[in-house]
């Protein structure tokens, strides 16, 4: 393949959309050093998985001598994003703002080149841009045009309250792109109308007008919702390597594939074996255990990961936990599930009572951990393995 053809089959990899994906083949093919923009609002302190999968793809462009730009929107973090939201955002604190940015500045270079990379802020021409200059940009859009955006129109049609300063939004991500006359923009899915909107204003302002990469958003832990720290379903990149292979070994076999194709670094060959390899009927364990390696190693190191998997090993496999067992899905409900509860329900005891005995006894382990607290409430969305007495087992889902 040529150089382009390379570059452009590894930037589409795991892509939902490319607008217009034409234009893109246009630029690879220039040759031209482009500048690649992804904006994060600083919203909380650390990043997720889910953020990863547009800086995996930044990193692409970078291996193919693109420059990122690497974007925090510490001021549109301040009006707060309304995407995908049926209420008002809350704005956050230009000193939460702050102090979240620079965690984000630690935390990208574990996965993009520094020497490739750059990191602006918005403010850095919003503020400059002023009240006169905010007004002139509002004035180049129509309420009827911000209406057509899914989320806005449906709270405006179910009379749920849209604040003025969320139509501001989409603007100021536009406004982002004339300010740094991006050639190519990422973003998730649920950023179509934002994205197409920096489109509209290069134009406006006569420039070449930037070519859309749309990223899927990462469904989280339950696989279901979008990873989010707010929902509790995420895998955070500052997670310990103990609490990262525990949350990536409870994923589903389906979702697992979903991580590969947007997480993994892993040529798609290779992994179209590892599928094969399941499909022979290996373990599918052990497919997880790669890939859990796979990412402890990029957020800490191959030692940290192979101490993660002999943990692993020791809390699992040693205690003879078998690979076939019952199934249970569990609702959470409102205040969470109290351990006696959730044994009962489980099959696993045939009252509270008996599971209050057999936690005093120590008999009671949630992944090979020995459960010491008869009060434990469980109050988060998991997968795990529970175990009373010697022989019985049953891996439970909490919803």
């Amino acid at each position: 393949m040529k150089d382009w053809q390379t570059a452009f089959a590894e930037i589409k990899r795991g892509t939902d959309e490319i607008l217009p994906e034409d234009d893109l083949i246009e630029k690879l093919k220039s040759g031209k050093t482009l500048t690649v923009k992804a904006g994060f609002d600083p919203t909380a302190p650390d990043l997720h998985l889910g953020h990863t999968v547009l800086i995996n793809k930044l990193r692409a462009f970078q291996q193919h001598g693109h420059k990122v730009v690497f974007l925090i929107g510490d001021f549109t973090g301040l009006i707060g994003d309304p995407t995908g939201k049926n209420v008002t955002r809350k704005p956050l604190s230009k000193d939460q703002v702050l102090e979240n940015a620079k965690t984000y500045q630690e935390q990208v270079f574990k996965i993009l080149d520094p020497e490739l990379t750059e990191i602006r802020f918005n403010s850095e021409w919003m503020d400059k841009l002023g009240a006169d200059g905010m007004i002139k940009l509002a004035a180049s859009q129509t309420v009827a045009r911000m209406l057509e955006r899914d989320d806005f129109k449906k709270r405006y049609n179910s009379n749920q309250p849209i604040a003025i300063h969320e139509f501001l939004y989409p603007l100021v991500q536009g406004w982002d792109s004339v300010a740094l006359h991006a050639d190519v923009e990422l973003g998730g899915t649920d950023q179509r109308f934002n994205l197409l909107m920096g489109r509209e204003l290069q134009k406006e302002n006569g420039q070449a007008q930037q070519t859309i990469v749309m990223m899927p958003l990462l469904e989280g832990l339950d696989g279901v919702q979008k990873m989010s720290k707010s929902l509790n379903n995420y895998i955070g990149i500052t997670d310990t390597p103990n609490e990262m292979f525990g949350k990536i070994m409870s994923i589903s076999d389906e979702l697992m594939w979903r991580y590969y194709e947007l997480l993994s670094f892993k040529p798609l060959e290779e992994i179209a074996a590892l599928k094969q390899r399941m499909a022979d009927g290996e373990n599918p364990r052990d497919i997880k255990i790669i890939l859990a390696r796979e990412l402890i190693a990029r957020f800490h190191s191959d030692e940290a990961a192979e101490q993660a998997y002999q943990d692993f090993v020791q809390r699992f496999q040693k205690n003879a936990i078998p690979d076939e067992m019952p199934e249970h899905s569990i609702d959470l409900g409102e205040e969470g599930i109290a351990i006696g509860n959730l044994l009962k329900q489980a099959g696993l005891v045939g009252s509270t009572s008996d599971a209050m005995r057999m936690i005093k006894q120590g008999a009671v382990k949630i992944d090979g951990e020995k459960v010491t607290d008869t009060r434990l409430t469980l109050t988060e969305a998991s997968e795990n393995v529970y175990q009373v007495g010697k022989r019985k087992f049953a891996r439970v889902t909490l919803r």
